[in-house]
Order: structure tokens, then C-alpha cells, then sequence
């Protein structure tokens, strides 16, 4: 199955391993995600996601959350499921 993208990081917090997720799909925790292009693109679970510092279980396009990532990402990269 080809993945899917469901959003692009927005922004990236290096102090605390945080980005910024501007969603088009749907993401919950548990999910398999791969974050980047090509090369430096890396896959993770979703273990834990925030809106305004609130913890969620699960989010849908158009929400924008907060995402402890396990290495560094860049603004714009992709994010598919």
C-alpha cells in the first residue's frame, strides 16, 4: 500500500523534539508515520500528540498538533501514514 500523506510540518521546536503538524488526514496515536523526503525520511510511531498543550487521542484534517519526534525535521517536510 502506497503511503499516504496527511500533513506537513509547520514548525519544529530542536530544544524539545517537537513539531508542529498542519493535518490534511486523520492521525491517532498508535500510527506507523514516516516524516521527510526521500533520503532523510524516517518512520516512528505516533506515541503521544498535543493540541494547545492539551493531550488528544486522536486528531483530523485541518487540526494542527504537536508531535515528539525521534530526530530532528525540517519545515515543509511531509508527513504520510
Amino acid at each position: 500500500m502506497a503511503a499516504k500523506e496527511i500533513g506537513k510540518i509547520s514548525h519544529y521546536f530542536d530544544k524539545i523534539s517537537v513539531a508542529v503538524i498542519d493535518l490534511k488526514g486523520t492521525l491517532k496515536a498508535g500510527d506507523k508515520i514516516t516524516i521527510g523526503d526521500g533520503e532523510d525520511a524516517f518512520e516512528q510511531k505516533v506515541s503521544s500528540m498535543q493540541v494547545e498543550h492539551k493531550k488528544i487521542a486522536s486528531a483530523k484534517k485541518g487540526d494542527s498538533v504537536g508531535l515528539k519526534v525521534d530526530k530532528p525535521v525540517k519545515v515543509n517536510w511531509k508527513v504520510c501514514k
